[in-house]
């Protein structure tokens, strides 16, 4: 199950905001906020001081004068009801770092002077940057903990932005951990409400549904999906999700209408969506039957009724076993259809999409069409001929036609081949396009240098730029990665030729 995450950026200051990553003026408090008390006065005047020097030493002696009297301040001198001797306590941990100690002191001076709130807020974010950049690090590098940690962290620093949410509801619902993915999904949708966080927002509501969806909570699925579209009507992954689930619960009418608004859209969707939509459908097709487990239990169910011989009892569970495979495959058989037909619709925008023919070819076979699983199979082989499971899709696409030279060709250039390419990223974006993947020496003698050249195509087939690729000698089992960026408009897909 994807989920939907923004890419990860590393987030920067706003304007004039202070000091964790370099020395700035000093700024002061922008709401009305007076001190209202000599010692809390004192601590301003640290505070300064640690900021303009430029000396460690007198910047840690101003910080400890500073910290000593406005503790002072909100204990023997009773400012506990003093917002400004809470505010400047914030301002004292934000320049020692202390996650726990803004958190608590700007929240006791919020609530005591609610006016203060924009400033109090672009300290806190001042504070929450570094840290949920610490957590995306953490990520990145694959320390799941430490991540889950410092992105904790930095929401209970600064809430005011859905970004620290979304990215722990991802993570914990790709560790299927649901009520705290829900938990941090639902923020997420609670921090965006301003408008230029509307993708944001639009994100989490989905990734919700998503959860619920992915651990088969379907009841909480279904409100979640309908939610989505009560926002946004049009978003045909989010309908096929839903057709999902009504079709995995046991409620397949409610399925095929929606399967059918899909369809019935296509025109208005783009080739990625279709493909999306066309995997929702492959994904909602329910499990086949335990027939063992059938099978068994009506032996069992058998023997305790008087009169029946073995042969008898083996006769009626095994058509019984045979009865429910039949039911299965029909309901299947029916099921791909319409995942075949977003792939078709999706094609007919990106007609050269690798994967997208791949999938079609097989889809087409499950469902039957054996005309349309050999053209997608044929279009595969002339983009990606070089690699075995392209040749074996094609061979039993031809196995399907009943056509066993075909087959047998395909077969046996499948096992035979030498050196195979697996592409296994392609990125395209409105500057050019970057592919990656790998060579590999599949047998067991070394190859000689070979030259690939790779075609960059637009959405009819031109070749919009081309690129070499020189391959050295491989030795026995060796996979040599490769990656080609190259430049150019209207980029949408790949071929290459040997």
């Amino acid at each position: 199950m994807t989920y939907r995450i923004a890419a990860f950026v590393a987030l920067g200051f706003a304007a004039g905001v202070g000091r964790l990553e370099a020395q700035q003026e000093w700024r002061n408090v922008t709401c009305d906020l007076k001190p209202g008390h000599y010692l809390v006065s004192s601590g301003v005047v640290y505070l300064k001081n640690a900021d303009s020097t430029a000396f460690s030493q007198m910047r840690d002696k101003n910080l400890g004068d500073a910290k000593r009297v406005l503790l002072q301040a909100l204990g023997s001198s009773d400012q506990q009801k003093n917002p400004a001797a809470w505010y400047w306590l914030g301002r004292y941990y934000i320049e020692t770092n202390d996650v726990r100690g803004v958190d608590t002191a700007f929240a006791k001076a919020l609530a005591l002077a609610p006016r203060c709130k924009d400033d109090i807020n672009s300290w806190r974010r001042r504070m929450w940057v570094p840290v949920l950049n610490a957590g995306i690090a953490a990520w990145q590098a694959g320390h799941i903990d430490s991540a889950i940690t410092a992105l904790r962290n930095a929401n209970q620093i600064y809430d005011g932005e859905p970004a620290g949410f979304s990215y722990l509801g991802t993570l914990f619902a790709n560790a299927h951990q649901t009520d705290s993915a829900a938990k941090y999904f639902r923020l997420a949708i609670q921090a965006a409400q301003d408008p230029k966080f509307a993708k944001d927002k639009k994100d989490a509501m989905f990734n919700l549904a998503r959860v619920y969806h992915a651990e088969g909570r379907y009841d909480d699925a279904v409100a979640a999906y309908q939610g989505y579209l009560t926002a946004y009507p049009r978003d045909m992954q989010a309908t096929a999700g839903l057709a999902a689930v009504y079709s995995q619960s046991g409620k397949p009418e409610q399925a095929r209408a929606l399967y059918s608004d899909i369809l019935a859209h296509a025109d208005s969707a783009d080739a990625a969506d279709l493909f999306a939509v066309g995997r929702e459908l492959l994904n909602g097709i329910p499990k086949a039957p335990d027939t063992s487990s059938q099978n068994a239990a009506c032996r069992n169910e058998a023997h305790a009724k008087p009169g029946l011989t073995p042969r008898q009892i083996a006769a009626r569970c095994d058509s019984s076993g045979a009865k429910a495979m039949r039911a299965y495959d029909a309901q299947v058989k029916a099921g791909y259809a319409p995942a075949e037909q977003a792939f078709i619709a999706g094609l007919a925008k990106s007609p050269y999409d690798r994967d997208a023919l791949f999938t079609l070819a097989g889809v087409a076979a499950l469902a039957g069409d054996t005309a349309r699983a050999l053209d997608a199979g044929l279009r595969l082989y002339a983009l990606d001929p070089v690699n075995r499971g392209t040749l074996r899709m094609v061979a039993q696409a031809w196995q399907l036609r009943g056509r066993t030279d075909s087959t047998l060709k395909y077969l046996k250039a499948a096992d035979s081949l030498s050196l195979e390419v697996t592409v296994g990223t392609f990125t395209p974006d409105e500057h050019g396009a970057t592919v990656s993947g790998l060579f590999t020496n599949l047998k067991s003698k070394p190859l000689d240098p070979q030259t690939f050249t790779f075609e960059f195509l637009d959405s009819k087939g031109g070749v919009v730029t081309a690129n070499v690729e020189k391959i050295p000698p491989l030795s026995p089992g060796e996979n040599r990665t490769f990656e080609i960026k190259v430049t150019g408009n209207g980029i949408t897909a790949w071929r290459y030729k040997r």
